[in-house]
């Protein structure tokens, strides 16, 4: 078993929990309501339901990763996901800081979530 694979995936699992509740009811509830015309809005909403599809497939491959001991996939399908982990948490981190907000890493905190899946994968490749 690999430990740094299965905190991954347990960690994974939590963000992919957090994104579910918390960005239904913060994002998708909201977004729905808005005055956005139903084109833009029917692809955003589709979007969020991608990528909770993409957290809760990678936090399963992380805790099979962890449990089914290593193979000559192991490393390079871990090192896909922390580097698929760390594209998310640049990209939070890019847009928070290019906004100009007062405090922006609390204002969009969801790439304190992901780096944290990014690094224990990273740990587990190894």
């Amino acid at each position: 078993m690999n430990g740094w694979l299965l905190a991954a995936g347990i960690t994974a699992s939590g963000v992919a929990a957090a994104h579910i509740a918390g960005g239904h009811r913060d994002v998708v509830r909201p977004l729905l309501a808005c005055g956005l015309s139903d084109e833009p809005k029917r692809v955003l909403h589709a979007v969020w339901h991608m990528v909770s599809i993409d957290l809760v497939l990678s936090a399963a491959a992380l805790v099979h990763l962890a449990l089914a001991g290593a193979t000559s996939a192991t490393g390079p399908l871990a090192w896909f996901v922390a580097a698929h982990f760390l594209a998310y948490t640049v990209a939070f981190l890019v847009v928070t800081l290019s906004v100009g907000w007062p405090k922006p890493l609390l204002r969009l905190p969801q790439w304190f979530l992901l780096l944290p899946v990014a690094a224990l994968t990273a740990a587990g490749a190894s």
